[in-house]
C-alpha cells in the first residue's frame, strides 16, 4: 500500500512539473516516459540501496573485481540484456536493444575499490581487510544498474540501443585502455558516451561544464649536462618554475572546502578556481655521471595552456646562465585529461535543466585543482562524451562525499537522483538524430 501511494505521489508531482514546463514554453518534448522513469526509480530504490551496500561490503581492488563483475552480469541478464564479460580483465558490457532504428548511446561506470586502512563510518562496512569503496564506485555501479533497470522497463518507448560499460581498474588508470584493446568498440559502436562521479556537493545536484572539469595536471622533466655550478642551477630552475605559479600561498584556493562555497566556489561564474597555474613545491632532482634531471608537477585551469607553459620554461632556461648545459624538456607519461564535448555538454545540460530545473542542474566554472585523472578520457578520445559530477553530501548529517578522503560517505538518496536524471537524459538523447539537434533553453 505504501509503495502504491509513493508511486501515485511521484506521478502527480511529475505531472505538475510537466504542466509547469508546458506553460513556460519548453521545447524539449516531455512525454510519459519520464513519468514511468520517476515511478520505476521510486519502486526499485530500496533494492538499489541494498545492492549498493552489498558492493560496499565486498569491495575489490583494481584488476581483482571478479565477484563484483559476476554480480553485475547476473543483474543485467535478469533484466534481459545481452551481456558480455571478461573484457579487458573483469569488464562487463550489457546491451539494451530496442530493435528499432535509432542512436546508440553508452553509459560507463567504474567498479573497483581502493586500498584503505581507515574504518568505515557505516554499519555495512567493508568485510575485505584494508579495501574500501572510498571513491564512490559502488554508487556509480549501482546507478548504472538502476538506469539499465529503468530503461528496460520502458523499452517500448525507446528507440536505438543503450550499452552499459562496467569498467574495471579505474584507480590504476588501466581499465579503459584494456577494454578498448580487448575489442570493446568492435562489440559496440556508440554515437555518444556518458559517465558520472560522486562529488562533495549537496545530494542530488548535477553539474558539469564543457572541456575540462579537472585542472590539466602534468609532470615535466628537464635535463641538463652536469655542471660544477650545481647549486646555482638548482636555484635557477626552482625560481623559473615557482615564478609560473599565480596563486598566493595564503589563498582560499588551497582549501578544498571552498570548491563548493557559493560565493567563490566552482558554481559561481566569479570563482577563484579559474585562470590559475600551480607548481608542486616538491621538485625532484636526480643525477648520473653525465646529467642532472629535474622533475616537477604543475597544473593549469585552461587545458590549452600547458603547451605554452612548456615553451615559457624553455625560453627562460635559454636566457639563463645554463643555456649551454640545457638538453631537453618534456612531459612525463600522464593520464589523458577528461575533456567534455562542448556540443554534447550544452545539449545534455539543457535537457536536464528543462526536465528537472535549475535547482538540481547547475553549471560549473573553472576547474577542480587536485590533478585527479579518470581514464574515462580514453573513451572520450574515441567517442564524443560528457562526464558529470553528482552531489552526494548531506552536511546536516555530517555526510561528506569527498572522494579518497578517510571519512568519505554518501547520502544514498543520490542513487535515486542519478538513476532518475540520467535515465531521462538517455531517453531524450535517443530521440535526437545527431549531436547538432537543437534544444532551446528556458530564457526565463
Amino acid at each position: 500500500m505504501n509503495s502504491s501511494r509513493k508511486i501515485l505521489k511521484t506521478v502527480l508531482t511529475v505531472n505538475f512539473i510537466f504542466l509547469t514546463l508546458s506553460i513556460f514554453g519548453q521545447t524539449v518534448e516531455i512525454n510519459r516516459s519520464h513519468l514511468k522513469i520517476q515511478a520505476q526509480t521510486d519502486q526499485i530504490f530500496d533494492s538499489l540501496v541494498n545492492l549498493r551496500r552489498d558492493f560496499h561490503r565486498h569491495p575489490e581492488l583494481a584488476e581483482q573485481e571478479e565477484k563484483t563483475s559476476k554480480k553485475i552480469a547476473a543483474y543485467l541478464k535478469a533484466l534481459g540484456l545481452e551481456v558480455h564479460t571478461n573484457i579487458g580483465g573483469y569488464g562487463v558490457v550489457g546491451i539494451l536493444k530496442t530493435y528499432k532504428k535509432g542512436k546508440h548511446i553508452a553509459w560507463r561506470a567504474d567498479i573497483d575499490a581502493l586500498a584503505s586502512n581507515h574504518q568505515d563510518k557505516v554499519n555495512f562496512s567493508s568485510e575485505n581487510t584494508a579495501v574500501r569503496h572510498i571513491c564512490g564506485h559502488d554508487v556509480h555501479t549501482t546507478i548504472a544498474l538502476g538506469i539499465a533497470n529503468v530503461l528496460s522497463s520502458i523499452k517500448e518507448d525507446l528507440t536505438g540501443t543503450v550499452s552499459f560499460i562496467f569498467q574495471p581498474a579505474e584507480e590504476n588508470l588501466k581499465g579503459a585502455k584494456a577494454m578498448i584493446a580487448d575489442g570493446l568498440f568492435d562489440l559496440i559502436n556508440p554515437d555518444e558516451i556518458y559517465a558520472l562521479h560522486i562529488a562533495p556537493m549537496p545530494e542530488g545536484i548535477i553539474s558539469t561544464k564543457a572541456n575540462n572539469l579537472y585542472a590539466d595536471y602534468k609532470s615535466i622533466q628537464i635535463a641538463f649536462t652536469k655542471t660544477r655550478k650545481k647549486e646555482e642551477l638548482i636555484e635557477n630552475i626552482k625560481e623559473i618554475l615557482f615564478n609560473l605559479q599565480n596563486v598566493k600561498p595564503d589563498s582560499k584556493f588551497w582549501d578544498n572546502r571552498n570548491l563548493i562555497d557559493p560565493k567563490i566556489g566552482l558554481g559561481n561564474p566569479n570563482t577563484i578556481f579559474k585562470d590559475y597555474i600551480t607548481v608542486n613545491p616538491n621538485i625532484q632532482i636526480e643525477k648520473n655521471d653525465d646529467n642532472i634531471f629535474f622533475k616537477a608537477y604543475l597544473s593549469a585551469e585552461k587545458h590549452t595552456e600547458i603547451d605554452s607553459i612548456l615553451s615559457k620554461i624553455k625560453s627562460s632556461i635559454k636566457e639563463s646562465d645554463f643555456s649551454k648545459e640545457f638538453k631537453s624538456i618534456t612531459f612525463g607519461n600522464e593520464a589523458a585529461l577528461v575533456l567534455n564535448d562542448e556540443n554534447l555538454t550544452s545539449l545534455s545540460m539543457s535537457t536536464l535543466h528543462t526536465i528537472y530545473g535549475s535547482k538540481q542542474v547547475q553549471p560549473l566554472y573553472g576547474a577542480i585543482p587536485d590533478g585527479r585523472s579518470d581514464d574515462f578520457s580514453y573513451f572520450q578520445n574515441k567517442i564524443p562524451g560528457v562526464y558529470f559530477l553528482l552531489g552526494a553530501s548531506n552536511f546536516e548529517k555530517g555526510i561528506i562525499s569527498m572522494p579518497h578522503s578517510p571519512n568519505f560517505a554518501v547520502d544514498e538518496n543520490s542513487i535515486k537522483a542519478g538513476v532518475k536524471y540520467f535515465s531521462s537524459l538517455i531517453a531524450e538523447r535517443l530521440k535526437q538524430k545527431n549531436q547538432s539537434a537543437t534544444i532551446i533553453k528556458n530564457e526565463n
